[in-house]
C-alpha cells in the first residue's frame, strides 16, 4: 500500500502541473473546454510514466494494460478534439464563466485541479496492474480486457453513429435513434461506465485491485449526478422538446434494451 501511495503522488504532481498548464492556456483563450481533452490524456501518460518504471514493456500483460490506457485515452481526446475544435467554448463551461463572476480565475484553477485529482484516481487501476510483477495474463485478467474492448468498441461504434447523425442536415430537431441510440438514449455513457468495469476486473487479479471498483463506481455517479445525464437531458428537451419526451417514454435512459410501447 504504500508503494501504491508513493507512486499516486507522483501522479499527482505530473496531473497539477499538466492541468496548471492547460488553465494558463485558457486563461488567454477563455475556452475551458480544453479540460476535457487534458483529462482524457493524462490518465493513459499516468499509465506509460508507471509502465515504463515498473514494467517489462514487451510483456503481454503489460501491453494489454498499456493498450487499455492508451486507446482508451488517444481515441477521447481525438473525438473531443474533432467535436470541438473552431467552436465556442462549451455551455457548461460559459455557465461556470457567468455564474462565478469575478472569481471565475481562482475557481476555474481549482476546478481544474479537481480533474487532475480524477485523473489520477482513473489511473490508479493501471498502477495496481503494473505493481503486480505477473507477465502472462490470467483468465480473470483476461476477461477484463475482453469487456473493456467489447465497451471500447461500443462506445466508438456509438460516437460514430451520433456523429453521423448531426452532420446530416435533414436531422435538425430530430432525436438520433439509429443503432445503440435505438436502444439506449445515453449508449455512450454505458459504454464509457463499462469500459471502467472492464479496468476493474483487469485489476481484480492483482494485490490491492479491490481498489480499482472506485472507478466505476465513481464514473456512474459522475454520469447520473454529476455532468453526465443529467444536463445532457436537460439540453435535448430544451432543443427537441415533444420529440425528445417521446423517445424518453420509449428508450431506455441507460442500458441497452428493446423501446417500451406507448
Amino acid at each position: 500500500m504504500t508503494t501504491i501511495a508513493t507512486y499516486l503522488i507522483q501522479g499527482v504532481v505530473i496531473a497539477f502541473l499538466v492541468m496548471l498548464a492547460l488553465w494558463l492556456i485558457q486563461l488567454k483563450t477563455k475556452n475551458a473546454g480544453i479540460v476535457d481533452i487534458g483529462w482524457s490524456a493524462t490518465i493513459p501518460l499516468l499509465a506509460l510514466v508507471y509502465a515504463y518504471q515498473l514494467a517489462d514493456m514487451t510483456a503481454v500483460r503489460t501491453v494489454l494494460v498499456v493498450a487499455m490506457a492508451v486507446l482508451w485515452g488517444g481515441r477521447l481526446v481525438i473525438h473531443i478534439h474533432l467535436r470541438s475544435h473552431g467552436k465556442p467554448e462549451d455551455s457548461r463551461y460559459a455557465e461556470l464563466r457567468r455564474a462565478w463572476g469575478h472569481q471565475v480565475n481562482g475557481k476555474m484553477f481549482l476546478f481544474f485541479q479537481f480533474q487532475a485529482i480524477a485523473a489520477v484516481i482513473f489511473s490508479m487501476p493501471f498502477l495496481i496492474v503494473l505493481l503486480h510483477t505477473a507477465t502472462t495474463p490470467t483468465p480473470l485478467e483476461t476477461s477484463g480486457f475482453l469487456i473493456w474492448l467489447s465497451a471500447w468498441l461500443g462506445e466508438s461504434a456509438s460516437d460514430r453513429q451520433l456523429a453521423r447523425f448531426k452532420k446530416d442536415p435533414a436531422s435538425k430537431g430530430k432525436v438520433c435513434e439509429a443503432g445503440w441510440w435505438n436502444y439506449s438514449r445515453h449508449p455512450n455513457y454505458f459504454f464509457e461506465w463499462l469500459i471502467w468495469v472492464g479496468v476493474a476486473v483487469f485489476a481484480l487479479a492483482s494485490p490491492y485491485g479491490y481498489l480499482a471498483i472506485l472507478c466505476p463506481a465513481l464514473m456512474l455517479f459522475f454520469l447520473f449526478k454529476v455532468t453526465g445525464i443529467p444536463a445532457t437531458e436537460e439540453q435535448s428537451l430544451k432543443s427537441k422538446g415533444d420529440a425528445y419526451r417521446r423517445y424518453q417514454a420509449t428508450t431506455s435512459s441507460f442500458i441497452p434494451w428493446f423501446k417500451k410501447e406507448i
